[in-house]
C-alpha cells in the first residue's frame, strides 16, 4: 500500500471515547461504540472524521487513497521500547536458552545436552572464540548450589563455554575460554560487570550479524505494535545503524546512545541529541549511556545497607560503583556542553541518590535507567530535578523472589511506579532486552497488574493504570494524552484486537497477549495483518 495517503476506515479509540483532536462522535458499531476514519498523508495523521461520513483528502487524491477496513479495531499510538540492547536480543535467540534453570546442576545438564546434541561444537577454531557454546538467562541470585569453574570444566571438557546471566552483568567461564580469550577468573569461574562486558564482546561473531537479521528481528518488533527502540548497545550505533536502515532495516525509528569511551569521537564529530544521523529519517542521536552501578541478581546494585550472608565471591557488601561518581560527573559536563544528553543506569538505592545528586549539580535534564530501589526521599527529586525514570516493569516479576531475599524490608521502594507517577515524573516503560522480551505489551501488563505465572500481585500499591502504562510505552498524542492520535500527529500508529484501557484483567494476561493487527511507520504499513 502507498506511504503517501491511505485510510484507516472504521477505527474504534480505546476508552470508548474519541481522539486527542478531531471529530470525537461518529457512526456507531453494534455495541454502541462510535467509528471513525483516519486518514493519512505524507507521513502524518490529515484527518478524523465519522466512519463513513466522507474524506478530507478531496477531489482525486480521495479516490488514489488506499484503504484498510479496521472492522472496529482499536487505534494507538506505535509503541516505543525505551531500553533495548538490540544485538544483544538478536545474538540471545540464537544462544543456549538458560532461562529456565534455577540452579547450576541444571545448567551443567543444558550445556552437557547441547555438547552430545552437536559434537561439531567441540571442534573448535584457530580464528578465535566463536566456536563451543555460549548461554544466556541464567539468574544465580536464588540458586541452592553455586557455580564453580571445577564443575564447569568437568561437564564441558575442552570445549570452550561462556554463560552470560540473565541480567548480562556477569558471566560463568570455563578454562578453555578463560584460555583462549586470555582472562582469568576465581575458583568460581565468574566474571562481573566491566570485566564480563569486556568478554562478552568478545564472543560475537561479526559475520553471523547480518542486516537480514537485523531486519527479521526489527520486524518481529513491529509485529507487536512497535514503532521505536532506544538502543544502548555498547557499540558504535553511530555508525552502525545508518548503515542497516540503508540495507533495508527499516521497519524501526532507532533513537542511538553513544558509551563513553566514544563520547569524544561524538562530539568531535559535531553530533547532538536529536540530529538526524541517516537518510530515510529513522535514525536519530540519543543520549549519552554510562552504568554508574550493577544489578539486583548478581549483588552488585551499589545500596545504602549490605546484601545479607553474601559469600567470598561478592567482596562489596553493599554492591559497588562502577565508575567513581568524579569520573561520572565529567562525563556528563562534557555531554552537556556538546549538546548531548545522558542516561544513567542507576539501580541500587545508593546509586540513584548519587546519579541525582549528578544531574543537580550539573543542573542537567535527563533520564535514570531502571531506577529499581529508591529511597523515599530521592523520588520527589526526580520530578524537582526535571527528570524522567526509564523503568522495566517486567525485572519486578523476574525479581520478586530475589528482591524479597537481598532487600528485605525495603521492596516498598522497590519499583515504586506509582509513587514516580504520583510525584509527577514521566515514566517510559523498557524492556533492557535481552533480560526481558522486546515487547512493550509485556512491559504494560507487568505495570498494570504486578503479577505474572498466575501468582498475587507483588506490592500491588506500586500498580500503574492502563492508560498510565500505555502513555509510557508510547510517544504519541498531544496535551499530555499520550494513549490516543491526533490530527498533524507523525503516523506512527498500531491497530490491536481489544480496547488496552477497558477492564484488564488482575493478572494482566489480556494485556500481555494483545493481539497486533497492523502497525504504520510514518503511515507505511511494516506489519499487516488484516488486509
Amino acid at each position: 500500500m502507498s506511504a503517501e495517503a491511505l485510510v484507516l476506515r472504521n477505527v474504534r479509540f480505546p476508552g470508548g471515547g474519541g481522539s486527542a483532536g478531531g471529530s470525537a462522535a461518529g457512526s456507531l458499531d453494534a455495541s454502541g461504540q462510535a467509528l471513525h476514519d483516519v486518514q493519512l498523508r505524507d507521513g502524518r495523521i490529515s484527518a478524523i472524521t465519522p466512519a463513513g461520513q466522507g474524506a478530507r483528502l478531496g477531489g482525486a487524491d480521495s479516490l488514489r487513497a488506499d484503504s484498510l477496513d479496521a472492522a472496529g479495531r482499536f487505534l494507538i499510538p506505535g509503541l516505543w521500547d525505551h531500553h533495548v540492547h538490540f544485538t544483544q536480543w538478536v545474538i540471545a535467540q540464537r544462544r543456549l536458552d538458560l532461562a529456565a534453570t534455577t540452579s547450576a546442576a541444571e545448567v551443567l545438564q543444558l550445556v552437557r545436552g547441547a555438547l552430545a546434541a552437536d559434537p561439531s561444537l567441540g571442534q573448535g577454531s584457530a580464528e578465535g572464540a566463536g566456536s563451543g557454546v555460549v548461554g544466556y538467562g541464567f539468574r544465580d541470585g536464588l540458586w541452592p548450589d553455586l557455580p564453580s569453574l571445577s564443575s564447569l570444566d568437568e561437564a564441558t571438557g575442552s570445549v570452550p563455554v561462556g554463560l552470560i546471566s540473565g541480567d548480562l552483568h556477569c558471566m560463568w567461564l570455563n578454562s578453555a575460554l578463560q584460555s583462549r580469550l586470555g582472562v582469568s577468573t576465581d575458583a568460581s569461574g565468574l566474571l562481573r560487570e566491566a570485566d564480563s562486558f569486556a568478554v562478552m564482546d568478545q564472543l560475537q561473531d561479526p559475520a553471523a550479524l547480518t542486516p537480514e537479521i537485523y531486519r527479521q528481528t526489527a520486524e518481529a518488533a513491529a509485529r507487536r505494535g512497535v514503532v521505536g527502540i532506544v538502543d544502548f548497545e555498547n557499540a558504535d550505533n553511530i555508525s552502525q545503524w545508518p548503515m542497516r536502515t540503508a540495507a533495508g532495516v527499516d521497519s524501526l525509528r532507532v533513537e542511538v546512545s553513544v558509551w563513553p569511551d566514544r563520547l569524544q569521537s561524538a562530539l568531535l564529530s559535531g553530533i547532538s541529541t536529536g540530529d538526524v544521523l541517516d537518510e530515510q529519517g529513522l535514525v536519530t542521536m540519543g543520549p549519552l549511556k554510562v552504568i554508574s552501578d550493577g544489578s539486583l541478581n548478581t549483588r552488585t546494585a551499589w545500596c545504602w545497607d549490605p546484601y545479607p550472608e553474601l559469600d567470598l565471591m561478592h567482596p562489596h557488601s553493599c554492591g559497588m560503583q562502577t565508575v567513581p561518581m568524579d569520573e561520572l560527573r565529567e562525563v556528563m559536563r562534557q555531554a552537556r556542553d556538546g549538546g548531548i544528553s545522558a542516561a544513567i543506569h542507576a539501580i541500587g538505592d545508593r546509586a540513584n541518590s548519587a546519579v541525582l545528586d549528578a544531574f543537580e549539580a550539573l543542573a542537567m535534564p535527563g533520564v535514570i535507567e531502571h531506577a529499581q530501589l529508591l529511597s523515599w526521599a530521592d523520588i520527589p527529586r526526580f520530578a524537582r530535578l526535571g527528570l524522567t525514570a526509564s523503568v522495566q516493569p517486567e525485572h519486578a516479576m523476574d525479581d520478586r523472589d530475589v528482591a524479597d531475599a537481598y532487600w528485605a524490608g525495603r521492596t516498598d521502594r522497590a519499583f515504586p511506579l506509582d509513587a514516580l507517577t504520583r510525584a509527577g515524573v514521566p515514566l517510559r516503560l523498557g524492556s533492557d532486552a535481552p533480560v526481558s522480551a522486546l515487547d512493550p505489551w509485556v512491559a504494560i501488563a507487568a505495570a498494570v497488574s504486578r503479577s505474572r505465572d498466575g501468582r498475587e500481585p507483588w506490592h500491588p500499591e506500586q500498580r500503574l493504570d492502563p492508560a498510565t502504562a500505555l502513555a509510557a510505552a508510547t510517544r504519541g498524542g498531544t496535551g499530555g494524552v499520550s494513549h490516543q492520535v491526533s490530527e498533524g500527529a507523525v503516523a506512527d500508529l498500531a491497530l490491536v484486537e481489544s480496547d488496552p484501557l477497558a477492564g484488564a484483567d488482575p493478572s494482566g494476561s489480556g494485556l500481555r497477549e494483545m493481539g497486533v493487527s497492523a502497525t504504520l511507520l510514518g503511515g507505511r504499513l511494516t506489519h499487516d495483518g488484516i488486509s
